[in-house]
């Protein structure tokens, strides 16, 4: 028989002992006074806190304290702050807050933010309400690489049985409701994913139900009263039903005892403890929940802030840097946000670019403004038309000026309706928390109630009912947008140091976030335009100056070893180390003798020729990969006699013998850039040191053709036109066996997916193939989620280039070895003999060209295999057509 009684009266905090000598609250109470002179102590300048505002400071903290310690929360704030001081202690770097734990003077007087609630205006009672007891939830952002050290550390600390990590259960969302009903119905796989396809993709997060998408979308209101009606309905009776278990990504909870006592535990995927409550029912009976979340932007800053330091010696502290700098600002403004944080997506920039933010307080602001209500609301318009003075800031009453003079006059932050409930009605912030709980809520009867309480204080303290009454309006009206300023502050921090090291450290900052994004094809092609639009050179990975990771060199950035395909963490960590010990590779050969076999193979040598790492050796890649084979043998046959007992007493005394073989030189000379490009892709995923598409740069000019990178910006079903390269070409059947195709474009600008359905499939199947350029004709599928390009026509720009040519172009430069070839480049034109003139092009600076027009006895035939052979005889494409 089990007896099992809930308590929901009584918190199970974590135990935090104080020294013997003094209780825990006196000692929270020393901590945080002693924390806060360190802090005092640390201000300067502008920002120094002394004569009233030290009495502020003061006053608050004792204020703060004092709630605290009537709340019973004082070993809470102890636990956090332990943990984060090991996490910085450990050299792991930590956010610098989260949500509105960042209005607590406290939380920054023992360093669990590093946000200056006074500073920023930002209010105590948003996170803790004496008016509404309730358990306090300071959310920590820890770098990736170190979250799990800290929670390790946690449960070491407190209890390996006192800690677990709380579940979640994952519900049926509309797509996936439809694919498992369909699934249970025998419905193809094809068929289910179509329909799971028209159900709008989520907007900033907010995931449609199946019943608003009918309302949205025409071709599933067909669907669902035609064919697919038993599909829909049983979906949609599924949909929201719990479907099975997770681990939350960021919850745990620390108990004073054994968690097991309290309630039902599981064993995760991971083997680790997990509660078998989700997290509501965990704190309903009084476990306290601590949320441990992994942000890549702190690894990033990290990793950014370490290689300055290590390439210019310059020590970047990025807590104690001025808001007020004017390059980050000019950056931001530019809308040059990529790897900025939370202002990367295409729809924010564009906000962004047309706000200007000049100040810290701009930026606070876009985090509040870029979600569904403000947008849908137009304050994004009317923030930004009053920033730039095209439409007049005004005020309900001069009291409201103080409180919305930041915001041009606009309600934008819940923190906002709590100041004006103060100051216009005389409630306390306690009692103005529950008044902006009450707004959000719509609750007709409560928001009467609160109305009357509202307008008799505000005409007590004289203002007229009538303005009362409008201004009461406008706080229910705002109080649905209504963002949290503690939260916006913090995040906005984040978004600042991101753009500081950008606009004065591009070049370590790109590393670092190429580094961690380098898994990613997409967003490693999108950073590598971003260098290449700010100017920063990146070449190909280098075994003699590259890394792990991408890092700076010389002014460059060197592409990550571990970016190669085929050549993980574990190969590159020695490549580095026994470089660093026994300094630069002299040869090939030098490298395999220098490294254990254990590691060399065929396959990552050959990835390494690919993509350029050897390229120092002054070997062509064809060259180095028709040896390949031989240096490998040669090298293990010179470890075997090196290692053998007569090598030890005849041989030698030194470690290796000279470097006696070598590779014939000249033998082979490079690949044409094509095949060169081709196999550069295969190693890296994408084109490094050229692209294939260059060539037809002018052709697409001409043509007007959009780049990808800007058809997200396009109105869903516009139709556009693009060029781009084949990449990752499949082959699909529908449910009535008709082929299609789907494929990615990439060109010199970014990727975009591209669906030939069966019908225009049919025409084109002839031009598709992976690595060849075409120009599509089609019609944009653009949504939050996605943008695909749906083809109507798919043509090889090759065939369209060949076919429209009316000039050919040849442009070469002065040097000898350039002009030497100038009777083998007759011999191939007059192997191409055809009807399109060509001009010769003689470069001889970056100024001076002299255009030379060949007779007309030398008229050619446009061909990919007369550019490929006029590029095999210069070892580089100098030949167009226009």
């Amino acid at each position: 028989r089990c007896e099992l009684e809930f308590d929901f009266d009584h918190y199970h905090m974590p135990k935090f002992d104080p020294p013997e000598t003094i209780s825990l609250d006196d000692f929270f109470a020393e901590e945080a006074k002693a924390g806060l002179k360190e802090r005092i102590d640390e201000s300067a300048g502008s920002e120094a806190i002394s004569g009233k505002r030290l009495k502020e400071y003061e006053a608050r903290l004792e204020e703060e304290i004092s709630l605290i310690w009537k709340m019973g929360f004082s070993g809470y704030f102890l636990v956090v702050s332990d943990f984060i001081r090991w996490a910085k202690k450990k050299q792991i770097p930590v956010g610098p807050g989260r949500g509105s734990a960042a209005g607590s003077l406290v939380a920054w007087a023992l360093r669990i933010t590093e946000v200056d609630p006074i500073r920023h205006k930002l209010l105590f009672e948003r996170f803790l309400n004496p008016e509404r007891v309730s358990l306090p939830d300071i959310d920590v952002d820890f770098c990736i690489n170190g979250r799990d050290d800290v929670i390790d550390y946690v449960r070491e600390k407190y209890g390996k049985d006192k800690v677990a990590q709380i579940c979640t259960f994952g519900t049926l969302k509309a797509k996936a409701a439809i694919k498992d009903v369909g699934r249970v119905l025998g419905l193809s796989y094809a068929e289910t994913d179509r329909v799971a396809k028209l159900i709008p993709a989520p907007r900033q997060g907010f995931d449609y139900p199946i019943a608003e998408a009918l309302k949205m979308e025409k071709r599933l209101r067909e669907y669902a009263s035609g064919e697919g009606r038993e599909l829909i309905e049983l979906a949609q009776k599924l949909e929201g039903l719990s479907r099975h278990t997770s681990t939350h990504a960021a919850g745990l909870v620390i108990a004073d005892r054994p968690v097991m006592d309290l309630l039902p535990l599981m064993l995760d995927k991971d083997q680790q403890v997990v509660t078998q409550f989700s997290m509501g029912y965990v704190e309903k009976i009084g476990l306290v929940k601590f949320d441990f979340l992994g942000l890549k932007t702190l690894t990033v800053i990290d990793a950014a802030v370490q290689m300055i330091k290590a390439t210019t010696k310059e020590t970047v502290d990025v807590n104690s840097l001025p808001l007020d700098d004017e390059r980050t600002f000019k950056l931001v403004s530019a809308g040059r946000t990529i790897g900025v944080f939370q202002l990367e997506s295409s729809g924010i920039t564009e906000m962004v670019a047309r706000m200007k933010p000049t100040c810290f307080e701009d930026l606070v602001a876009i985090l509040a403004l870029y979600r569904p209500g403000p947008l849908d609301a137009g304050m994004v318009d009317h923030y930004i038309n009053r920033k730039h003075g095209r439409e007049a800031v005004t005020y309900l009453h001069p009291i409201l000026e103080p409180v919305l003079k930041d915001t041009y006059g606009i309600m934008l932050y819940q923190e906002q309706i709590m100041q004006i409930a103060r100051d216009m009605a005389g409630y306390s912030l306690g009692d103005a928390d529950l008044l902006r709980r009450a707004m959000g809520k719509k609750k007709p009867e409560e928001m009467a109630k609160q109305r009357k309480i509202f307008l008799k204080g505000a005409v007590k303290r004289g203002t007229d009912e009538r303005i009362a009454n409008e201004v009461f309006d406008q706080m229910e009206t705002f109080a649905r947008y209504g963002f949290n300023r503690s939260h916006s502050v913090a995040y906005a921090l984040i978004s600042y140091q991101t753009a500081y090291l950008k606009a004065h450290f591009p070049k370590q900052f790109m590393a670092a976030l190429m580094t961690l994004e380098m898994g990613d094809t997409d967003k490693t092609l999108k950073n590598l335009n971003e260098c290449k639009e700010i100017g920063i050179p990146v070449v190909p990975p280098d075994v003699n100056s590259g890394l792990t990771g991408f890092n700076v060199s010389k002014g460059k950035i060197v592409f990550g070893l571990a970016a190669i395909k085929g050549i993980g963490k574990k190969a590159v960590e020695p490549i580095v180390e026994e470089r660093s010990a026994r300094g630069e590779y002299k040869s090939l050969l030098d490298f395999c003798m220098r490294l254990d076999s254990s590691i060399l193979n065929r396959r990552l040598l050959e990835n390494l020729v690919r993509s350029g790492a050897f390229d120092w050796t002054g070997l062509s890649r064809a060259e180095m990969m028709e040896r390949i084979e031989d240096v490998l043998k040669y090298s293990q046959q010179r470890k075997d006699e090196l290692a053998s007992p007569q090598m030890g007493l005849f041989g030698s005394s030194k470690e290796t013998e000279p470097d006696t073989f070598q590779p014939n030189r000249n033998l082979l000379s490079e690949w044409p850039q094509s095949i060169k490009l081709a196999q550069e892709k295969e190693a890296l995923g994408f084109y490094l040191s050229g692209h294939p598409l260059t060539k037809f740069r002018r052709d697409l000019q001409r043509l007007g053709t959009a780049p990808t990178d800007e058809l997200r910006k396009r109105s869903d079903g516009s139709n556009v036109v693009a060029g781009g390269v084949i990449t990752f070409l499949k082959l699909k059947n529908t449910k009535k066996g008709d082929r299609y195709a789907s494929f990615i474009l990439e060109d010199l600008n970014g990727t975009v997916e591209v669906l030939v359905w069966p019908d225009v499939y049919r025409k084109v199947y002839g031009v598709l193939s992976d690595d060849d350029p075409v120009l599509i004709r089609g019609r944009i599928d653009v949504s939050d989620e996605r943008c695909n390009l749906v083809a109507n026509e798919v043509e090889s720009l090759i065939a369209l280039r060949d076919r429209t040519a009316r000039e050919a172009v040849v442009r070469i430069n002065t040097s000898t070895e350039h002009q030497a070839k100038l009777e083998n480049l007759k011999s191939i034109f007059l192997e191409h003999k055809g009807n399109c003139p060509v001009k010769l092009v003689v470069c001889r600076d970056q100024h001076s060209e002299t255009v030379v027009s060949l007779p007309e006895s030398i008229l050619v035939e446009p061909s990919e295999v007369l550019c490929n052979q006029v590029e095999e005889l210069f070892g580089e494409p100098v030949m167009s057509f226009r």
